[in-house]
This record gives structure tokens, sequence and C-alpha cells, in this order.
């Protein structure tokens, strides 16, 4: 279990730190690179529209490798959904600006955006069904936890390198070259991730499966059209709020509020540092005392701590900007945590790739492709502290909390033991 898990964990990290770097490259660089005609406000909307696509191509990327999981294994999907996303990404780093090729620089970078999402679309539930389904009952959640702590080390391994290039390059540097070095090193990631993966082998439940679904997409829409919607809604505020802390914010502290890169950079990376340690002590409970009630108090803590985290971003100090990003993202893990075994859970084993896949992904498209445009749209027309953004959060926290009361409870019930009169 423990070299499953650690596989899991290995190329979940690559593949999201492949997601991630073009984020972080979008709030920061892109928009006066691939759109100078634009005004600095409509630039950064247009580098976030580009951010948005690979969350749109995610639900389609669930849906094509949901139909190999479901029908040939989980284990081909890893290897397949991680050479896509790492071919895309290293792509990027080589498509030339506006200034040098026009507007085929926007469309090349929407084109492999989409790539990307296609690619991680599959692994994510390539590796927690691979993981959950080799998991002993009683400790599931502990166990699919990890590859839940592969986007923290994504997201920390990609801002990691943006802040050193940031910290050492200049401004003209880092504009010309220094942004492209991360999307490049995603090539070397990616045979360090084909390495681990080599090894895996096929999940024991998938082999116990003699009827395999011929069209699982048809299957879910038809039998568990309900409950995929509903999974969309409830993880909506899980995306929503990562998403506003790791990229919405980095590009409103650097242009609104005149903070660093590098500040900005070290108060969020330091937060991702807390959450991914929180992980595997929220999945424990999870595994105590269920799934539904981690997700239920996740949800109401959010709500309750966006209307803070806004003021303490406003502040620009970065301590205040640290403790407000914390407990955000301490509030998404106490639900995130146990998502990778709660959703495998809700749908039956000859759907169950395509089925958490796509749940998982459309609550991508719903809270994290709309968050950054919508919330530097609302930032703009605010004052100094952007309550609407606030606001904004708490709603789509509020609707998954409404979700996920909806879902039953899926924690394996402990067999009592019978003793020997």
């Amino acid at each position: 279990m423990l070299r499953m898990a650690a596989a899991s964990l290995a190329g979940t990290a690559i593949e999201f730190y492949d997601f991630f770097v073009y984020g972080t490259a979008a709030a920061l660089v892109l928009g006066p690179l691939f759109f100078p005609t634009f005004s600095p406000l409509a630039g950064t909307l247009a580098a976030f529209g580009t951010f948005g696509v690979g969350f749109v191509a995610r639900p389609l990327g669930s849906m094509l490798f949901g139909h190999i999981g479901d029908r040939r294994g989980r284990r081909p999907v890893l290897v397949v959904s991680l050479l896509l996303t790492a071919a895309s990404t290293v792509a990027v780093g080589c498509v030339p600006t506006y200034g040098s090729i026009g507007v085929t620089a926007p469309l090349l970078l929407l084109v492999l955006r989409f790539l990307q999402g296609l690619g991680l679309g599959g692994e994510w539930g390539g590796a927690v069904l691979l993981t959950a389904e080799h998991a002993p009952a009683g400790r599931r959640a502990l166990w699919s936890s990890f590859p839940q702590i592969g986007p923290a080390i994504g997201f920390l391994l990609a801002n990691g390198v943006m802040l050193a290039l940031s910290a050492t390059l200049s401004d003209a540097q880092f504009a010309q070259w220094g942004w492209r070095v991360p999307f490049w090193a995603a090539g070397a990631l990616a045979l360090a991730g084909l390495w681990l993966r080599s090894s895996l082998t096929e999940s024991p439940r998938f082999l116990e499966i003699e009827d395999h679904a011929r069209v699982p997409l048809a299957e879910v829409v038809r039998h568990h059209w309900r409950l995929v919607l509903l999974t969309a809604g409830a993880l909506a505020v899980g995306y929503a709020v990562f998403y506003a802390v790791t990229t919405w914010s980095l590009a409103y502290g650097t242009e609104r509020l005149g903070v660093s890169r590098t500040v900005m950079l070290t108060c969020i990376m330091a937060a991702v540092v807390v959450k991914g340690a929180l992980t595997p002590v929220m999945a424990l409970l999870g595994d105590r005392y269920g799934r539904r009630p981690l997700c239920l108090a996740g949800c109401t803590a959010i709500a309750v701590w966006m209307f803070p985290m806004v003021a303490l971003l406003a502040t620009a100090e970065p301590l205040l900007m640290f403790l407000g990003f914390l407990g955000a993202l301490a509030a998404f893990i106490t639900m995130f945590a146990v998502i990778a075994a709660y959703l495998p859970e809700l749908y039956e084993p000859r759907v169950r790739c395509t089925g958490a896949a796509v749940g998982y992904n459309l609550g991508g498209v719903l809270g994290g492709a709309l968050t950054p445009i919508v919330a530097t749209a609302l930032a703009e027309h605010s004052g100094r502290v952007p309550w609407g953004v606030g606001a904004y959060l708490t709603g789509i926290a509020l609707l998954s909390l409404g979700c996920f009361a909806l879902l039953p409870e899926t924690r394996p019930v402990p067999v009592a033991v019978v003793e020997p009169a």
C-alpha cells in the first residue's frame, strides 16, 4: 500500500505541477506577453480565460479516460494521461509570444491548455481509484488521501520554481525567457513519474468485475445523473476557494495592492504547505467519523471564513494575508481530504472510474474555471476590500453545503466480531 500510495502521489503531483504552473504564469506574465493590445485588466481576464479552458477540458478527459478505466483498467489511464499532460506543458514553454507570431500565439495557448486539461481529467480518476480499490476498508480515506496531497506538492513545485526565477532574474529576463523554464521542466518530471508508475499493479476490484459496462458514460448518464450533478455542485466550492487563493489573489496582490511577486508567492506557498500536512490528519478523521460530516464541516467553515479572508488580503500585510489563506485552505482540505474515498464509494464499481471522475471534474468547471475571471471582475468594481469576491465565494459554499446535505454517508460499517460461546 505504501508503494502504491507513493507512486500515485508522485504522479498526481507531477500532473498538477503541469496544471498549476500555467495558472501562476497566467497571473504573472501571460497577459502582457500574449494579449499586449488589451488593457492590463482585459489582458489579465484574457489570460485567465485561457486558464479556464483547461477546466472545461477536464470533464471531457474524465469521459475519455473514464471509459478506458472502466473497460480496460485503472492502470493504463495513469500512463497515457501523464504523457499527454506533460507533452502539452512542455509545448506551452515553446510557444512564441504575440510579438513574434501575432494572434496565432494565444490560439496555440488555448489548444495546449485544452490538452493539459484533457490529460488531468483522466489522471485524478485513475490515481485515486487505483489507491482506493487496493486500500483496506477501515483505512480507505487515509490511503486515498495520498493522491490528494499531490496537488499541494505540485503547486509548491510550480510556484517554488517561479519564486526562485522571480527572485533571481530581472523583470525583463523573467518576461523574456524565465517564465518558460518551469514548463520545460515538466518533461523531466514526467519521465520520473513514468518510472515510478511502471511497477503498479491493476486494481483488484476492477479484476473482480465480470460484466464490464459497454458504454460507461451512457450508464452514468442514465442511472446516476442526479448523483453526478450533486457531486459536481458539492465539489464546486473546493475548486473556487483553492483557485481564489492560489491564482486570483496572486494577480490581485501584485497588480492592485502593489505587493511583490516574491511576497505573494511566499504567503500562498506557506499556506499550501500547512494544507498538505493537514491532509492525512483530516483523512483519519474521515475514517473514524465518516466522509459526509467532514464535508459538511469544511463547507460551513468556508462560508464563515470568506469575508475575513478578503479583508485580511486587502491589508497587504504578509502575516495577515498568510492567516487569511491558511484559514481558507484548512477549511478546504477538511472536505477534500476525504473526497478521494467518498466519490468512489458513491458509484458502483463497473462505472466508478467514469462517474467519480466526471463528477469531480464538473465541479472544477463550476468552481475553478470561472472563479479567477469572476473574482477579477468583481474586485475591479470594489473598493480597497473586495467584498464582492467574499460574497461570491460564500454563495458557492452555501450551494455546495446544500448538495452535500443531499448525499448519503458511505463510510464502511465495521463488522462486529461474535465471540464463540
